[in-house]
């Protein structure tokens, strides 16, 4: 798996304990595999994001070869995505290798407050 700097890796044993029970943290999920060539240029954009936001998001990524429950529970299709959790639910997904202002920017519009 490509492993981004100070990215922790999640496995189908560990997502629920280590994603859907997060509170009061958001958590981000890239679904990465070796062979995938967007999932690269990613990795450094994923470091910057995980150490500029520790405080506000926490960053993880799980190899979709070898976690396939969590690839079908969500319906992954494509590498790179990620998927945004809040409070255990998704709230954005994100497919595609981003610059690192532009995924920022969506992550900003995600968790937004929501006013009336």
């Amino acid at each position: 798996m490509i492993h981004a700097k100070g990215v922790a890796e999640v496995t189908d044993a560990d997502f629920e304990a280590r994603v859907l029970a997060e509170r009061g943290r958001p958590v981000l999920v890239e679904f990465t595999a070796d062979w995938c060539g967007p999932c690269r240029q990613l990795a450094p954009v994923l470091s910057a994001v995980a150490a500029e936001r520790a405080d506000r998001l926490a960053v993880v990524q799980i190899d979709a070869d070898s976690n396939p429950a969590t690839v079908t529970r969500y319906g992954v299709l494509s590498m790179p995505t990620l998927l945004l959790f809040r409070d255990g639910e998704p709230v954005r997904q994100i497919v595609g290798a981003r610059p690192k202002r532009r995924l920022l920017q969506e992550l900003d519009e995600a968790l937004a407050p929501v006013t009336a």
